[in-house]
């Protein structure tokens, strides 16, 4: 029987491939000049790029989802924190400003990740088994059409079951290591929630100190009007010269100055939470004027107990012990790696087909053993890569083990410091208060100066700032406090232990 001719096919030896793919990547010595009719980059550093259509599109709501596996795209807002929008507490933003910030969404989605590593790690303890099917037409050159036909079609269904039987700790120690990996990742997020409470705390409060140095620059605004009216009234019955007005008016456009100045910086501080809450700056909202009494107190721990419970409570410092026991693992896997292994095999399967002697049922069983002989020394290297992985991980516990404590050492005197400045900033206060008014009384009477008066007005004035700098210092001193010692909850600093509440003149 002749075989019918077989077109001439150019063939191209995987050999003579990778000459042709080196050869045609060496000529790529530039980067593409064009993307959708656009130039691919700017023609010269100093120019700019112009981008093609939709590149700087908006993303679609589908791809804001993304990150809130389909939740709500924009900052959201409870029903009942919405009904006291224009007043809301310290509360009402922390719980906005969780439920909003990308940062815990981030550590989340990371979070969950690192939990499904885990159950894939685990997999690994199971058999696997997959199904196979496989089949037909088929041509044999040399068959004897006897015994069976050169033409045949067959269909072959089969399953097949692996398992690893020994690693020598190879699957242990990946499991062992993703769930490490899992508890880092669980702890980080829980560090990023407070990384969250602590910046919202601390916006709240500096929206709260804007807002009061702004109403003490209006109050020293009044006075300096007070003082300005005194001052013309002495020069109506000529007991006073136009200099005393002309510098009480100078002193009124400075107390004005500074109003419209305190003002921006309220503004800005505005903006900083209401990006801490997930808001767009613009949206309207206020929050609630704090009138409750301002409570002096003494932390009831010592500085060496807070570090204690820094190293026991911060999340970031758990995570950084995880990660330091991952690393371990990884080191009991690399090791592993030069040991063999041992796996059991099976497959079951029928042939169907339409020559009846091919057609049966098939099975295997087979065990094997595969021996790592010589690999260029590239598993010890490994062994040493992971051994000095995980020397650097404890390092870097140890480091952030001494930051943490550094940072209780500094918070801790730092409150200490605001308590005092908070007692200092009344007594201050009540005195500059009391000359100002004296000051301007024998202004009034012709027995001072309008210099006395001037300078009792600046000195009020920097006393009722002050006074409310000192105040937000102080919470926000102890909130920095709480989240260096791991103690930092939703309401503040709560978890702190205080003595009891001491007289302001009294802060220890």
């Amino acid at each position: 029987m002749r075989l019918p001719a077989l077109p001439r096919q150019h063939i191209v030896t995987p050999a003579t491939a990778a000459v042709l793919a080196l050869a045609l990547g060496g000529c790529a010595t530039a980067p593409p000049s064009s993307v959708h009719g656009k130039p691919a980059t700017s023609a010269a550093p100093g120019r700019v790029w112009t981008a093609p259509e939709n590149a700087a599109r908006q993303l679609t709501p589908h791809e804001r989802a993304l990150g809130t596996h389909g939740g709500p795209i924009a900052a959201t807002v409870p029903a009942e924190v919405a009904a006291r929008i224009t007043g809301l507490t310290l509360s009402d933003v922390v719980d906005l400003a969780l439920g909003n910030s990308p940062l815990t969404r981030i550590s989340w989605a990371q979070a969950r990740a690192a939990a499904a590593a885990y159950g894939s790690a685990n997999g690994r303890f199971l058999p696997t088994v997959a199904g196979d099917i496989t089949g037909g037409p088929a041509r044999a050159i040399s068959a004897n059409p006897v015994f069976l036909p050169a033409d045949r079609r067959t269909f072959i269904p089969s399953v097949s079951l692996q398992y690893l039987l020994l690693d020598f700790g190879a699957r242990s120690g990946t499991s062992r290591a993703a769930r490490e990996a899992l508890y880092a990742a669980d702890f980080t997020h829980n560090a990023a929630v407070q990384d969250v409470l602590l910046q919202v705390q601390l916006t709240c409060f500096a929206f709260q100190s804007a807002r009061g140095v702004l109403d003490a620059t209006r109050a020293n605004v009044e006075t300096a009007r007070q003082n300005l009216a005194a001052a013309e009234r002495r020069r109506e019955v000529g007991v006073a010269t136009i200099a005393d007005v002309l510098q009480a008016r100078t002193a009124l456009a400075q107390a004005e100055l500074a109003a419209q100045g305190a003002d921006g910086t309220l503004q800005g501080a505005r903006a900083e939470l209401a990006l801490a809450m997930g808001f767009d700056a613009n949206r309207p909202f206020d929050i609630a004027i704090d009138t409750a009494a301002f409570p002096l107190r003494e932390l009831g721990e010592s500085v060496d107990s807070l570090i204690a419970r820094a190293e026991r409570d911060r999340p970031d410092l758990a995570a950084a012990r995880a990660l330091v026991r991952q690393s371990e693992a990884q080191v009991a896997v690399a090791r592993s790696a030069v040991f063999p292994t041992l796996t059991l095999g099976s497959t079951a399967g029928r042939n169907f087909s339409n020559v009846p002697r091919l057609e049966g049922q098939t099975y295997l069983l087979q065990l094997g053993m595969q021996i790592p002989i010589f690999s260029g020394n590239a598993r010890r290297y490994e062994i040493v890569t992971a051994r000095e992985t995980a020397a650097a991980a404890s390092a870097r516990a140890e480091q952030a083990r001494l930051q943490s404590a550094a940072q209780v050492y500094a918070t801790y005197h730092t409150l200490r410091t605001a308590a005092q400045r908070v007692s200092t900033s009344l007594v201050l206060l009540s005195t500059a208060t009391q000359s100002e008014q004296v000051a301007r009384g024998r202004y009034a009477e012709g027995v001072g100066s309008i210099l006395d008066v001037l300078l009792a007005q600046n000195a009020l004035a920097d006393a009722r700032a002050q006074a409310v700098t000192a105040r937000w210092t102080w919470f926000s001193s102890l909130a920095q406090l709480g989240r260096a010692a791991g103690a930092l909850t939703p309401t503040g600093a709560s978890g702190l232990r205080f003595s009891p509440d001491s007289t302001p003149g009294s802060p220890r």
